[in-house]
């Protein structure tokens, strides 16, 4: 198993990883087995490459990606001025799931957040993820705050 930063060859597959999830809450779960990488995609990978506070990080074993998550990293003066992490975009392929790819995948992250010298990490997730939430829990994970969201036009 081997945890790494993404490459830009691995968007599509952390874009299926992604999609799986998305296609789940619909009535057509069928998701493409490429999905098309558009330009929005691509610029947004490369700010992420580019920028020293975020991290696109993927699970691979066998040349195979099986997880990924986002780590982006916020100043700021609480916790003593120490950095916090923020935890986006976590998925396990769905057919791996159950055997302890995510809480992996979650303890090397933390552990790249202690490295850096992070007090915290936090993160969402979407309300209608419950399994995401129970999985959360079990790694320890406290509901201390209630998120909120404006979508802006």
């Amino acid at each position: 198993m081997i945890f790494r930063t993404a490459t830009r060859q691995d968007l599509p597959a952390v874009l299926a990883l992604l999609a799986q999830d998305e296609a789940a809450g619909t009535e057509s779960p069928e998701v493409p087995e490429v999905p098309e990488v558009t330009e929005a995609h691509e610029r947004a990978f490369a700010a992420i490459e580019a920028d020293p506070r975020n991290e696109m990080l993927v699970l691979e074993e066998a040349g195979d990606l099986l997880g990924c998550l986002q780590l982006t990293y916020i100043p700021g003066l609480g916790q003593g001025g120490r950095e916090r992490a923020l935890v986006e975009a976590v998925r396990i392929r769905a057919d791996r799931r159950g055997a302890g790819l995510g809480a992996r995948l979650m303890e090397l992250a933390a552990d790249r957040a202690r490295e850096r010298g992070c007090g915290l990490m936090q993160l969402t997730s979407n309300k209608r993820r419950t399994a995401a939430h129970r999985f959360y829990e079990r790694l320890g994970w406290a509901r201390s705050h209630e998120g909120f969201k404006l979508p802006l036009p």
